[in-house]
């Protein structure tokens, strides 16, 4: 009995100390949850549509990572981060600011910066790094390879030194070092 009150107060004053983390979500919003939106999630986010920091594995149908995020993200639907490092599966990836991994899905959308794979059926970075494979690639920016049925990078200096300014869209593969 002694050991269970003890463990039991300890786990009480971790949580106290650490108010603003959580190892545990449970959302049908952002508003209903278990936790408030800004508590930092470390463990498990389970939810119909959930919004918090993440260092986790989250599930569920619509799930929003805010802030420095990380860990794997796997939705039903739509998949939106800030700044994420990990994994993000779901039919719809979006990423506003960073992400760094593997986006898969039928489309996946990197606003900012993008290091990693992104796979799907349409695949668009404004600053990507790596490697897009998809149906159509798009990207304003490339350091990488684009493999697909059409593969566009907008500012690609490797073409710009021949004959008539080639174009900047391919069919099969597209690149840029």
């Amino acid at each position: 009995m002694k050991k269970l009150l003890t463990i039991g107060l300890i786990a009480a004053g971790t949580t106290f100390a650490h108010a603003d983390e959580a190892a545990f979500q449970l959302s049908l919003t952002p508003d209903i949850a278990l936790k408030p939106k800004d508590t930092t999630i470390r463990g498990v986010s389970l939810g119909i549509w959930s919004e918090n920091p993440q260092h986790s594995l989250t599930l569920g149908i619509v799930n929003g990572s805010t802030g420095q995020s990380s860990g794997f993200t796997w939705a039903l639907a739509i998949n939106y981060t800030e700044n994420y490092t990990g994994v993000a599966w779901a039919f719809v990836n979006v990423s506003k600011e960073s992400f760094v991994g593997w986006q898969g899905g039928a489309v996946n959308y990197s606003q900012g910066t993008f290091k990693g794979l992104q796979s799907g059926w349409l695949n668009v970075a404004q600053d990507a790094t790596g490697v897009q494979l998809g149906l159509i690639n798009y990207t304003e920016s490339l350091k990488g390879v684009q493999i697909g049925f059409l593969n566009i990078v907008k500012n690609n200096g490797w073409f710009d030194e021949f004959p008539n300014k080639l174009a900047k869209g391919f069919p099969i593969v597209n690149w840029s070092f």
